[in-house]
C-alpha cells in the first residue's frame, strides 16, 4: 500500500511537472512570436527561450502546428476569460471594444492567428477543426451578448443569431486589413464605430 502511494505520488508529480512545462513552453512560444512573428517562430527559438534542445520541446509538441494550435486555445482564454460577464457566455460590448485595442498591442500574435486561419480552409489542414469548432461557439457567444445587449431584436430589425456572424466577421476583417496597412485601418477606432451602428435602428423601415 506504500509502495502504492509513492508510485501514485510520483506520477501526480511528473504529471504537474510536465503540465507546468508545456505551460511555460506555450508562453515562451507567445513571447517569441510577438517579438518574431509567425513565420520566424521556430520550434528552435522557442526551444531555446525555455531553456530546451528542440529535441526536449518536441516531446511536449511533436510539430510546430501543435504548438501554435496551444498558442491559439491560450489566445482564446486569454481574451474571453476576463471579458466574460458573471462566468457565463456573454463579452460586454464595451469589453469587446477594449479586446480588439489589445490586440492592436500584439501585433504577433493577430498576424498567427490570422495567417493559421487562412490556411486552415483547406480540407487537411491541423488547425482546421480548432477554427471550425471555434466559430461555432464564438457564434453561440456573440448571439448571447447581442440578446443582453439589446434583447431578442437589434434595432435595425436582425435578430442576434443574424448579427452574430455579422460581428465576428468585422472583427477578423478589420484584423486582416490592420495587418496589411497598420496606418490606413485603425482597428479599434472602426469597431467601435461598427458596434455604434449596431445601436441604430432602421429609420426607413420605421418611418
Amino acid at each position: 500500500m506504500l509502495y502504492g502511494t509513492s508510485m501514485e505520488r510520483a506520477t501526480e508529480r511528473g504529471t504537474r511537472r510536465g503540465a507546468e512545462r508545456r505551460a511555460e513552453i506555450v508562453r515562451s512560444a507567445l513571447e517569441v512570436i510577438a517579438e518574431r512573428g509567425y513565420r520566424g517562430a521556430t520550434l528552435a527559438a522557442v526551444a531555446e527561450r525555455v531553456g530546451l534542445t528542440q529535441q526536449g520541446l518536441l516531446h511536449y509538441f511533436p510539430t510546430k502546428n501543435s504548438l501554435l494550435i496551444a498558442v491559439l486555445e491560450e489566445r482564446d482564454q486569454w481574451d474571453t476569460g476576463s471579458a466574460r460577464r458573471d462566468g457565463g457566455n456573454v463579452w460586454p460590448l464595451d469589453l469587446l471594444t477594449s479586446l480588439v485595442e489589445y490586440n492592436a498591442m500584439r501585433p504577433g500574435i493577430v498576424q498567427t492567428f490570422s495567417a493559421l486561419l487562412g490556411e486552415s480552409v483547406t480540407d487537411d489542414h491541423p488547425a482546421r477543426a480548432f477554427f471550425t469548432q471555434r466559430y461555432e461557439k464564438v457564434r453561440a457567444d456573440m448571439a448571447a451578448t447581442l440578446r443582453g445587449e439589446f434583447g431578442d431584436r437589434l434595432p435595425g430589425g436582425l435578430t442576434p443569431e443574424a448579427a452574430a456572424p455579422l460581428v465576428v466577421a468585422v472583427m477578423d476583417g478589420l484584423q486582416f486589413q490592420w495587418l496589411h496597412d497598420r496606418d490606413a485601418v485603425d482597428m479599434p477606432a472602426l469597431f467601435r464605430a461598427f458596434v455604434s451602428l449596431l445601436g441604430q435602428g432602421d429609420e426607413t423601415a420605421r418611418g
